[in-house]
C-alpha cells in the first residue's frame, strides 16, 4: 500500500522521471522480499536499522556495484522520509546506514581539433537529413544540452532573434541557454529546408523526414557513428558532447558558476568534476611541452 502511494507521490508531485520511479519500485520490492524471508519477517514500514544494514551487506556480497547499492539505499531513504511525513513512522531506519564509496571516472571529452574536423564538413544545402544531423551535433556541442532536452525542444523554444533556447531539464526545471551566430545560421538553414522538405511538421523543433519527433536512439546512434569518424575514445555518446562543451567552456575562461547554470546542474559539485578534466589536460601538456619535465634524476 505505502509503496504504491510513495511511487505516485514522487512521480506526480515531485516530478521524478518514469525511469527513476521504476528503479525505486524494483528496489523497494526487493527490500520488501528480503524482509519477508528473514527469520522474523516484518513489513517494510516496520524495518529496523540493523535489517537495512544486513540487506546492504548482502547486496555487496552478492556483487552489486557501489553505484547500484547507493541507488537502492537512496530509494529507501526517500521512502522512509515520505513515511515520516505521512506520520506512518516516527524515525527512519536509515540513520547511520553507510554505502560503499563510489569511484567516479572522469568524464571523457573530444578535443577541439576533432570537433572542428567533424563540424566543418560540407553539407549539401538542400539535404534535409544531412542539415538536421549536423545541427544535432552542433547543438549538443555548443549548448551542452542533454539528449532528452534536445529531443523535447519545441519550435517556439528556439529563438534566433534573441539568440537563446528555452530548455526543459530534469524535474521540469527550465533554463535559458544563449548561443552564437554560427548556430543561428545553422538553425535558420534547417528551418528553411524543413519548410519545403517536410509536409507535416509537429510542434517539436527537430523532426524526422516524415515530420514526426526524433527518438532517443536515433540521436545516440548518430552521435556514436559521427564521433567514431574523428576520435578513438572508448565512450562515444551524446553525453560525451555535453562533457566536451563543459571542458571547452572552462578551458576558455568561463566561470564555474556560469557553466553550472548552462548545464542545469543543481549542485556546484556536479560541475566541479570538469575542473579535474582541465587540470589533467594541463598536466599532460606540461609533461609533453616542458624540456625538463620528464628529465630523470641523475
Amino acid at each position: 500500500m505505502w509503496i504504491d502511494s510513495f511511487l505516485k507521490y514522487i512521480r506526480y508531485e515531485k516530478n521524478y522521471s518514469s525511469h527513476t520511479v521504476l528503479s525505486y519500485r524494483r528496489d523497494l520490492l526487493q527490500f520488501q522480499d528480503y524482509l519477508s524471508g528473514i527469520e522474523e519477517p516484518v513489513s517494510i514500514e516496520a524495518a529496523q536499522r540493523d535489517q537495512v544494514r544486513n540487506w546492504v551487506a548482502l547486496l555487496v556480497e552478492g556483487g552489486d556495484t557501489s553505484r547500484t547499492v547507493a541507488r537502492k539505499v537512496s530509494a529507501l531513504r526517500t521512502f522512509y522520509t515520505y513515511l515520516i511525513r505521512q506520520k506512518v513512522i516516527r524515525t527512519t531506519p536509515m540513520r547511520d546506514v553507510s554505502v560503499p564509496k563510489i569511484d567516479k571516472p572522469l568524464p571523457v571529452f573530444v578535443r577541439p581539433s576533432e570537433m572542428n574536423a567533424l563540424l566543418d564538413e560540407e553539407v549539401p544545402a538542400d539535404d534535409f537529413a544531412a542539415l538536421r544531423d549536423r545541427l544535432i551535433l552542433l547543438m549538443l556541442y555548443m549548448t551542452g544540452m542533454r539528449r532528452a532536452e534536445l529531443i523535447s525542444l519545441r519550435d517556439v523554444d528556439v529563438d534566433t532573434r534573441s539568440l537563446q533556447l528555452k530548455v526543459t531539464g530534469k524535474r521540469n526545471k527550465q533554463r535559458i541557454i544563449p548561443f552564437g551566430v554560427e548556430l543561428r545560421a545553422a538553425i535558420e538553414e534547417y528551418r528553411r529546408v524543413r519548410k519545403v522538405s517536410v509536409e507535416s511538421v509537429s510542434p517539436y523543433f527537430l523532426v524526422k523526414d516524415d515530420g514526426e519527433p526524433l527518438y532517443p536512439m536515433y540521436v545516440y546512434r548518430l552521435v556514436t557513428r559521427k564521433l567514431g569518424e574523428v576520435t578513438t575514445l572508448s565512450r562515444k555518446s551524446p553525453h560525451v558532447l555535453r562533457h566536451t562543451f563543459a571542458s571547452a567552456m572552462l578551458n576558455n575562461g568561463a566561470g564555474l558558476n556560469s557553466v553550472k547554470e548552462l548545464l542545469g546542474h543543481q549542485s556546484l559539485a556536479s560541475t566541479q568534476v570538469y575542473t579535474h578534466i582541465t587540470f589533467e589536460e594541463l598536466k599532460q601538456d606540461y609533461q609533453h611541452a616542458h624540456p625538463r619535465a620528464e628529465k630523470k634524476k641523475s
